[in-house]
């Protein structure tokens, strides 16, 4: 039987990163989560977690942390058929993009009581990755899937426009959006693993790649869109962050009508799907009053 106090060291010391940081959430001493992951690796016969800077799980590690977020909600579930149970909010560990983060995903979150999230922002490209891993137990994904032991529900296309102020436009493509107007002018870059700007080029027929677009990098939503009205910058914005300044003339389509459709999709885990069903119901719901509705 594995101990429920070791395996809540093992998921704060992987989530947080530390032995320090894992004891002041888990309200103990340092030494305390360091005896209950030894005793948990001697349960388990192998090393759970990889000392370092940060500290991180091993395969095996993140397969019990699973296993213990899993039955944390299975509890919750029993908890909530049994009125003269209490428990605890659960909380619940999900990968969302920033982007997503921005537009619609909050109102979800706040729509849906009884939990605490911890939400790991990463590329939809990557999402599914911290799913698979076991990290998280559900998440904004682009792929559609299959992922084993995870369901998928197709929630709609976030719409992107390309978009710059008149200003930039005029003093950077006087004669139109060509590649040689492309390989000067700057552009905005979230991460490593952004590639909306290279697929967004890539339908202009340009033929540029990503080392040929000057970028300025800065890893928030809503600075990309500060970053576009001030001219220092165009970008791919979602369009609910710039239809209101699309409509007044402070933002201009940079090719206009040239929209970049980023389909997304709500996956996790099937053993979790009975607790999650009051977050699944708020995510669809707020997806559908925003995004493009699945083809």
């Amino acid at each position: 039987m594995l101990d429920s106090a070791q395996l809540a060291a093992l998921a704060a010391v992987h989530r947080r990163g530390s032995f320090d940081l894992a004891a002041a959430e888990l309200h103990v001493t340092p030494s305390a989560i360091s005896q209950r992951i030894k005793a948990l690796e001697e349960v388990a016969g192998t090393l759970l977690i990889r000392r370092g800077q940060p500290c991180a799980a091993t395969a095996t590690g993140l397969r019990l942390i699973r296993h213990y977020n899993e039955v944390l909600l299975l509890e919750r579930t029993v908890a909530a058929d049994l009125p003269g149970l209490t428990s605890a909010p659960a909380t619940l560990r999900i990968a969302v993009n920033a982007d997503s983060l921005a537009t619609w995903v909050i109102p979800a979150l706040a729509a849906t009581s009884g939990f605490l999230f911890d939400l790991v922002i990463d590329d939809e490209e990557v999402s599914q990755d911290w799913l698979r891993r076991g990290e998280v137990v559900a998440a904004i994904t682009s792929h559609p899937g299959p992922l084993q032991g995870c369901d998928t529900i197709a929630l709609g296309s976030l719409r992107y426009r390309a978009t710059v102020s008149p200003g930039y436009m005029s003093r950077w493509f006087p004669s139109g959006v060509t590649p040689q107007a492309l390989a000067k002018a700057p552009t905005l870059t979230f991460s490593d693993k952004d590639r909306l700007k290279e697929r967004w080029v890539a339908l202009q027929g340009t033929g540029l790649g990503r080392a040929t677009l000057p970028s300025h990098h800065m890893a928030s939503s809503q600075a990309f869109v500060e970053a576009c009205l001030t001219g220092l910058g165009w970008s791919l914005n979602p369009e609910p962050l710039v239809a209101d300044h699309l409509a007044s003339g402070l933002l201009v389509e940079l090719v206009p009508g040239a929209a970049l459709d980023v389909a997304l999709y709500w996956q996790f885990t099937r053993l979790a799907a009975p607790a999650l069903a009051p977050l699944t119901d708020a995510i669809w719901r707020s997806a559908h009053a925003l995004l493009v509705p699945p083809g």
